[in-house]
């Protein structure tokens, strides 16, 4: 991290005049005088100690450090100014921000969410999906759905559903034999041991094939017919339903708890009161 940076004004200066190739149009761009423009890569280059463009009358053009300094200040410059933007979402007074993870999200909270929009079109949901549980004490979250989760301070901690696993595949490797079925192979609950240590009958599964760090990739898939995985009986249900994953046992085995954390400060806000209020007529056999 440099302990000095050069003046965003500046940098704003260079990339308009690298961009368009004239500290003319840069100026008029910026709504600024020439010689401010001038005056602003000047400064960046006495401060970087180097010229970064060639000036031939009225005429300029990059050096090779001009030119490696253009791009990286072009995509900073871009980052910024999406980031900026984005912020604007903190400020809606009808904004709800609900955390939850990929494979939640996708595989469960889309498929439904269809139903609490044509319930409550004036509240505008922000899915905020993370692979890691929120700080809630730290982050700007309204409400968290997890299977990862546990009590925080100043939150209320609710388990929703129980889940349940079981060895599924697409209906097209029923008729492989076991032993040329590929293994998908999970993390937490869907590995393969968690099956075995809560007494699953052997399906063929072989401690080789391959691994998926997030349950909805590993969902995806076995739907893909890549091969067999143990899944969630909450996220596979919608491809189940469409007829991409059937159950390769009527056995299934105790998956993870979901829940929910909804901090203090939003826990009266009748946006969260309504999306708790529909999320538990979706839920099958909330707790």
């Amino acid at each position: 991290m440099l302990k000095h940076w050069p003046p965003m004004n500046a940098l704003r200066g260079f990339e308009a005049a690298a961009r368009l190739g004239s500290f003319h149009q840069a100026a008029d761009e910026l709504h600024l005088t020439q010689s401010a423009i001038s005056q602003q890569i000047r400064s960046l280059e006495a401060f970087l100690e180097q010229p970064l463009f060639f000036r031939s009358g009225r005429s300029v053009s990059l050096t090779d450090a001009g030119h490696d300094l253009y791009s990286t200040a072009q995509v900073m410059l871009q980052q910024l100014a999406i980031g900026i933007r984005r912020l604007e979402q903190y400020r809606k007074p009808n904004q709800l921000i609900v955390n939850t993870t990929p494979a939640f999200a996708r595989h469960w909270l889309v498929p439904h969410l269809k139903s609490f929009n044509r319930l409550h079109p004036d509240i505008d949901v922000w899915l905020f999906t993370t692979f890691d549980p929120p700080d809630m004490a730290t982050e700007t979250v309204d409400l968290a759905i997890r299977d990862d989760l546990s009590a925080q301070a100043e939150c209320s901690f609710r388990i929703l559903h129980q889940d349940r696993l079981y060895p599924a595949c697409h209906p097209d490797l029923l008729n492989v034999e076991a032993e040329q079925r590929t293994t998908l192979h999970g993390e937490r609950e869907m590995d393969w041991s968690h099956w075995v240590l809560q007494g699953g009958i052997n399906i063929g599964q072989s401690s080789h094939g391959l691994n998926f760090s997030d349950p909805g990739l590993l969902l995806d898939a076995a739907c893909d017919g890549l091969g067999v995985a143990l899944v969630s009986q909450l996220l596979a249900q919608h491809a189940h339903d469409r007829g991409l994953l059937t159950s390769l046992t009527e056995q299934n085995v105790r998956g993870p708890n979901w829940a929910w954390l909804i901090h203090r400060d939003s826990e009266n806000n009748p946006f969260t009161q309504h999306f708790c209020e529909w999320l538990l007529t979706q839920l099958p056999h909330a707790v």
